[in-house]
């Protein structure tokens, strides 16, 4: 109801369908018509709304990453499995191993909206804010929405470190 304590205009409108519904009243295809067409437009902006958003489970990551400022150790060798690879948030960097003694670092940061990586499994690097994966191999786009790679950092191993940057 209004502040005033009157309906308004919609609220009417329920009113009167739910009494024409006690009474047998078949609404007309208008009001049919109407009905199916308010659903059907808030339904799709949920989902433009649910599509795109950051808080799937995502960090948004802002700042320096590590090797920007030159080498940094950021892990153990014994922590990147073979065919996959580990997140380092701290450092904004995922590294990989995609075949034995291999070791790739890229930039943690998706290109598609800037949250960070969060897992990798399966050959791939998951972002979890849009669903975008990529290859543990080389960083390139396995599904969008990402339109680019992750970009790759120059990496080594130093005595059992992995060393970025």
């Amino acid at each position: 109801m209004s502040e005033r304590g009157r309906r308004t205009s919609g609220e009417m409108r329920v009113a009167n369908a739910a009494a024409d519904a006690g009474r047998g009243v078949v609404p007309g295809r208008r009001t049919v018509l109407r009905g199916v067409a308010a659903a059907g437009a808030a339904g799709a902006a949920g989902v433009a709304l649910t599509a795109c958003t950051t808080e799937n489970s995502g960090a948004q990551a802002d700042g320096p990453r590590a090797g920007d400022q030159g080498p940094v150790t950021i892990g153990k060798v014994p922590e990147i499995s073979v065919g996959a690879g580990k997140v380092y948030p701290d450092s904004r960097v995922v590294v990989t191993q995609p075949e034995k003694g291999v070791y790739k670092a890229f930039d943690a940061r998706c290109p598609h909206q800037g949250c960070l990586v969060k897992k990798v499994e399966q050959g791939v690097i998951n972002c979890p804010c849009h669903g975008s994966q990529f290859d543990v191999n080389d960083g390139s786009v396995v599904r969008g929405p990402a339109n680019k790679g992750l970009p790759e950092l120059p990496t080594r191993v130093v005595d059992g470190d992995v060393v970025v940057g």
